[in-house]
C-alpha cells in the first residue's frame, strides 16, 4: 500500500463490483461486462516440474500496491532472475478497484493479465463470465488437497465442478489494542469474551480515555457486522445463493450491539471513514478492529506506538471474524497459447511455495502446512490460525459482491448513523439483496 488505507479501498467493497465514491476502501466503479470469448481449447495438462517449452512473457496482475507490495515485487525478481531465458514475468500493479472492472475487457483484448491474484469471492464471479481456465490438472500434480486448506477457502475455488484458483494466503479482522492504555487498567491483552470487553471499555473511560472504541458506519464497519454475525449463529446467505439471510434475528443483535458501543459514550457518533484507525495509530483509541495487513504499516508510520494484537472478541457466542484470501489464477488470454498455459501454471506453482516470504507481507499462509514453518512461527498474524474454524468467508457467489455494496454496507451505515433502527435497516437491506440476487441468477444462469 501506497497508504494504510489503500488496502481498504478493495476490501470495504468485500469484492463489490459496483462502487460509490463514498465506499472507497484492498472493487471497481463501473460493472463488469461479461467475456463472451470462449476459453481455447484445451491445453497440455500440467504434471509438475521446471517449464521445458520456448521462451514466454507473461503479465501478472495484482493489487498488492501497499506495504505487501515489496513482498510480492521481492518473489517476482527472485523468479525472473531464477528462471531468465525461459518465462519472464511482468509485474502490473493497479488498485484493487481499478484491476477488477478492468480485467474482462482486457483479457477479450489480449491487453489484460496471464495470470492474476484475485480476492476469493471473485472466483465464482470470473469464472461464470468465462475470463478463467480450470486449474485442476495444477492441484492434482502438486497433491494439494482440502485437508490441509481451510475448507471455506478450498471450496470457494469451485465453479460447477471445476477448479479455477489456488489460495495463496488468509487475511482477517483483528483485534489491536493499546498497550499502555490497558496498563492503566490492569490489563495486559484485550478481553476476549463480552463481559470482559465491556467492561474494560467502561474502565477505560473511567480511566480517562474518553471514547476507547470508535465505530465506524463505513469501512471496516461491514466486515465487524458479518463478524457478529456469524458470532451470533447467522448466516450471510442461503446456499443456493438466492436470498440473503443476514436481516435475521442474528443480524439484529449484531448490529444492535454495534450501535450500542455509540449509545454507550465508548464511540463517537458519526466517525468518519478510517478516522477510528488514525486515531488508534495516534494512540487516541484503545481498541480498534482492522485487519491483518496493518501489522506492517503500524511498525513503520507508528514505530512509537505500543501495540498488541489478537482475535476479536467472541461477542456473540461463537468465536468467528471476517476473512479473506487472495488466490492465484489463469487466465482465458493465457489459454490462446498453450506454452504460456503450461509456464502460467508453473509460475502459480513456484509462486505458492513461497509461503515464508509471503507471510512477512503480514499475510497468514493458506497451506495448513505452511504455517508450520518455524521461519514465520512468531510473526503476530500466525498466532491468530491457532484455530481455523474462526475464518469465515463470503461464499464465491457470482456477483455478490453488487450485493454487498448495494445492500448489506449500506444497511450497516444507516443503522450505525442512527438514520433507521437495526431492524428497519436490516429489513429494507435485505429486500434489495434479494432483488440483487434475483437479477444475478439470470444473470449468471445459477
Amino acid at each position: 500500500m501506497t497508504s494504510p488505507f489503500s488496502r481498504r479501498s478493495f476490501l470495504g467493497l468485500s469484492g463489490a463490483v459496483g462502487l460509490t465514491a463514498a465506499l472507497t476502501a484492498c472493487g471497481g466503479g463501473t460493472k463488469i461486462g461479461a467475456d463472451s470469448s470462449a476459453p481455447a481449447s484445451p491445453a497440455p495438462a500440467f504434471s509438475g516440474g521446471e517449464y521445458t517449452g520456448p521462451k514466454v512473457t507473461l503479465d501478472y496482475w495484482n493489487g498488492f500496491t501497499g506495504g505487501d507490495g515489496p513482498h510480492m515485487r521481492k518473489m517476482l525478481e527472485e523468479f525472473n532472475k531464477r528462471f531468465a531465458g525461459r518465462i519472464e514475468v511482468r509485474n502490473v500493479t493497479r488498485r484493487w478497484e481499478d484491476l477488477y472492472p478492468a480485467m474482462p475487457t482486457a483479457i477479450a483484448a489480449g491487453k489484460g493479465p496471464d495470470v492474476a491474484v484475485i480476492h476469493i469471492d471473485w472466483v465464482g464471479t470470473f469464472a461464470a463470465r468465462r475470463t478463467l481456465l480450470p486449474l485442476d490438472d495444477v492441484v492434482s500434480s502438486l497433491g494439494l488437497t482440502e485437508s490441509d486448506y481451510i475448507p471455506a477457502i478450498w471450496k470457494a475455488g469451485v465453479y460447477r465442478d471445476q477448479r479455477y484458483s489456488v489460495p495463496l494466503d488468509v487475511h482477517c479482522l483483528a483485534d489491536y489494542w493499546n498497550t499502555e492504555h490497558l496498563d492503566k487498567i490492569g490489563l495486559k491483552e484485550a478481553p476476549a469474551d463480552r463481559e470482559g470487553y465491556e467492561k474494560a471499555l467502561t474502565e477505560l473511560r473511567k480511566a480517562g480515555v474518553a471514547n476507547p472504541f470508535w465505530m465506524p458506519n463505513k469501512w471496516p464497519a461491514h466486515l465487524m457486522f458479518m463478524s457478529l454475525l456469524w458470532q451470533f449463529g447467522g448466516e450471510l446467505y442461503s446456499e443456493d445463493g438466492a436470498r440473503a439471510l443476514w436481516g435475521g434475528p442474528e443480524g439484529e443483535q449484531a448490529l444492535a450491539w454495534m450501535v450500542e458501543q455509540i449509545d454507550k459514550g465508548h464511540s463517537p457518533a458519526e466517525v468518519a471513514q478510517d478516522s477510528q484507525y488514525a486515531a488508534f495509530k495516534n494512540g487516541k483509541v484503545s481498541l480498534t478492529w482492522d485487519g491483518i495487513w496493518q501489522i506492517n504499516d503500524l511498525k513503520t508510520n507508528a514505530p512509537s506506538l505500543k501495540w498488541g494484537m489478537s482475535p476479536i472478541p467472541n461477542i456473540g457466542g461463537t468465536a468467528a471474524m471476517w476473512s479473506s484470501s487472495h488466490n492465484f489464477v489463469m487466465t482465458s488470454q493465457a489459454g490462446k497459447d498453450p506454452n504460456k498455459v503450461q509456464a502460467a501454471k508453473f509460475f502459480i506453482d513456484h509462486m505458492g511455495r513461497l509461503s515464508a516470504e509471503w507471510a512477512r507481507a503480514g499475510m497468514i499462509p493458506a497451506r495448513n502446512s505452511a504455517r508450520q514453518d518455524p521461519q514465520i512461527a512468531g510473526l503476530p498474524q500466525i498466532k491468530l490460525a491457532a484455530d481455523p474454524d474462526v475464518f469465515h468467508f463470503i461464499p464465491a457467489v457470482p456477483g455478490v459482491g453488487d450485493v454487498q455494496s448495494k445492500a448489506l454496507e449500506l444497511a450497516v451505515a444507516k443503522a450505525v448513523l442512527k438514520q433507521s433502527s437495526p431492524a428497519e435497516a436490516l429489513k429494507e437491506g435485505v429486500a434489495s439483496a434479494d432483488k440483487l440476487l434475483a437479477d444475478n441468477k439470470r444473470k449468471y444462469g445459477r
